[in-house]
């Protein structure tokens, strides 16, 4: 039988512990999480309204060139939403995937802690 206060064993389960406590414990506070979801949400109204504003000066200039009714004005915030939600939706595509890639890495960690832990479990019932 083996001792119960071996220290190998017991440094083994120290380390385990703070493994398991550093891939569970939580990146940044619900503070920050928030202040970084508002940042996107802003980034995303501000390129929706950077295509619908370009598009009005672009029609606007063009309107003033060839001294037409505001057919260009029309065409061009047209043509400006479409840039600006193409661009949305680029964005929002992107902070999807880096938080996909970012929810994986933490499961493979905490899937190989836990296959560490049962490996650890199994050499001590030997």
């Amino acid at each position: 039988m083996t001792d119960p206060h071996d220290p190998k064993r017991l440094k083994a389960l120290d380390e385990r512990i703070a493994t398991l406590k550093k891939t569970q414990a939580p990146t940044s506070s619900r503070g920050e999480e928030h202040f970084s979801q508002a940042n996107m949400a802003w980034r995303m109204v501000i390129e929706l309204v950077a295509g619908l504003l370009i598009g009005f000066g672009i029609g606007w200039g063009l309107d003033k060139l060839f001294g037409t009714t505001p057919i260009f004005i029309v065409l061009m915030v047209g043509f400006g939403l479409a840039a600006g939600v193409k661009t949305m939706m680029r964005t929002a595509q992107t902070i999807q995937a880096e938080q996909e890639a970012e929810a994986s890495k933490l499961n493979a960690q905490a899937t190989a802690v836990d296959d560490n832990a049962a490996d650890a479990a199994g050499d001590e019932r030997d």
